[in-house]
């Protein structure tokens, strides 16, 4: 029986974006619907690092390790604009674990994974180093290895934006309502949320990766009313005035076995995250309780010789990983690793879960899906993505300044702040961004910290965004630097002009 689509996937965050750019590209036909904006969930929820998870190595986790190591040049090649190296100091804790093996893990580290470009570990003396200098004097040894940070929800898009210009039909604010199966096929209503329009839509494989929501889709639109395969884990972070001027970050060990980064975020900011602890509460409703954040306060604390207040942090937020409940006993123990399941019996039309993931392998788990989408429906074009570049990363990282230089050059009425922003996160597409703008006056309004009236649009136009919280927050984390009238006063605008 025909279909509207070969592939109809649930969920707009990394990986049903990332699964439907790689299968629209191999020629399925594909359809994605998301009940919130993309990246709403948990993968603008992340501490934002393309690595390997140097402390999963403590679980076993090599395969894992492996795994993401391998990915991190992949994607910072992928995506340069939104992605680029960090290197992370690590104090040894003379209370914790020894130095030999920390200097273990990190040799593993360095050699497991693939790493030509990015720079090898190396022993630190703190007391000679401008990276000791906001350290306490008791850290007198350290080392110093390589992993990436990115822009998440950037990341998240710009995956939605190459799936739709190869032909996927995306809809944000649309949530499925219900999915059966029929004559083989798969039936599904979904409901924009706006217009309160319900449209009905026929697949052959239908894909739930819905984040937190897995098992709610399960048992709501799918009618699995028992479904539990995940263990939602909460992740929370505080982002305080910056607290020291070196470009490095920090990793530093906990009491408890948990460790949390400190981070250069947004030129005049540090990150401190994450927590581990399970998720009690409404999945719509995540927001950081008051014993986390007195958690990452007083751990970054017993590092810093600035002790980090409650008072300093202007801003918060958390995510919540959905972790395939494998039973482990902590939540900082339990799988990161991804488990895709097929749900049905032969004959049946197909159900494809994602349980669990991390937001550096989104690309492998992608080709994972595909290896059962073909499996299901049979093979069509080959696998692409590593070698393909995200929209606006058709550049080498090292001509990153050029690029700048060039934006300030052809519009000399922007700021080198402004070019190096709309750079990092446009990549080349800044030539559509500022198409036809010859001046100051045809930027538009400026709604506040330097977010233009033509940034808006294009953001309306390429990029699914809807609200001021779309904007200033997933889009671009502008809204660390506005207002909250600054906020509503382009919500308002948004109402009037679209």
């Amino acid at each position: 029986m025909s279909t509207d689509f070969d592939i109809f996937i649930i969920g707009g965050g990394i990986n049903g974006c990332g699964i439907a750019r790689d299968a629209v590209g191999r020629g399925y036909s594909v359809a994605l619907c998301e009940m919130n904006d993309l990246a709403s969930g948990t993968s603008s929820g992340s501490t934002k690092l393309i690595h390997g998870g140097l402390r999963y190595l403590e679980h076993y986790e090599f395969r894992l390790v492996r795994e993401a190591l391998s990915e991190r040049e992949i994607l910072w090649k992928m995506a340069p604009h939104i992605i680029w190296p960090l290197r992370f100091v690590l104090p040894h804790h003379s209370g914790l674990r020894p130095a030999w093996l920390l200097r273990l893990g990190l040799f593993l580290y360095d050699h497991i994974g693939g790493r030509k470009k990015l720079p090898a570990t190396q022993t630190l003396d703190l007391q000679k180093t401008s990276v000791g200098e906001p350290l306490k004097s008791q850290f007198v040894k350290g080392f110093e290895y390589s992993d990436c940070w990115v822009n998440d929800a950037r990341l998240v898009v710009l995956n939605a934006q190459d799936a739709s210009a190869r032909g996927a039909r995306l809809e944000t604010r649309t949530k499925c309502i219900e999915a059966r199966r029929e004559d083989g096929i798969w039936h599904i209503k979904t409901l924009n949320l706006k217009t309160q329009e319900v449209t009905s839509t026929t697949a052959k494989l239908l894909i739930n990766a819905s984040g937190p929501w897995v098992d709610d889709v399960l048992g709501t639109s799918v009618g699995d009313n028992d479904a539990k395969n995940v263990r939602l884990v909460q992740g929370s972070h505080v982002v305080v005035p910056r607290m020291f001027e070196h470009d490095r970050c920090y990793i530093f060990q906990n009491e408890d076995n948990r460790i949390i980064f400190a981070i250069p975020y947004e030129q005049n900011y540090t990150l401190i995250g994450t927590t581990d602890q399970d998720f009690k509460g409404d999945i719509n409703d995540i927001k950081i309780s008051e014993e986390e954040t007195v958690y990452l306060c007083d751990a970054a604390s017993e590092y810093f010789k600035k002790p980090v207040k409650v008072e300093d942090v202007v801003w918060t937020y958390s995510g919540v990983r959905p972790l395939y409940d494998d039973g482990a006993s902590k939540a900082q123990e339990a799988t990161r690793d991804y488990v895709l399941r097929q749900d049905g019996s032969s004959g049946d039309a197909p159900l494809l879960n994602v349980f669990g993931g991390k937001i550096t392998t989104y690309r492998r788990l992608a080709e994972s899906m595909l290896d059962k989408i073909e499996a299901c429906l049979g093979k069509k074009g080959k696998a692409w993505t590593e070698h393909s570049t995200l929209p606006g990363g058709e550049f080498a990282a090292e001509q990153f300044d050029q690029m700048v230089n060039n934006v300030t050059l052809k519009h000399a009425f922007i700021s080198e702040d402004l070019a190096w922003r709309y750079v990092r996160s446009y990549g080349t597409k800044v030539d559509t961004l500022l198409d036809g703008v010859t001046s100051q006056e045809m930027m538009g309004r400026d709604f506040g910290a330097g977010l233009y009236e033509c940034e808006v649009r294009y953001l309306i136009k390429n990029e699914w965004a809807m609200t001021a919280d779309d904007i200033v927050w997933r889009r671009s984390k502008l809204g660390i630097r506005m207002s909250k009238e600054q906020i509503a006063g382009l919500d308002q605008w948004i109402a009037e002009n679209t």
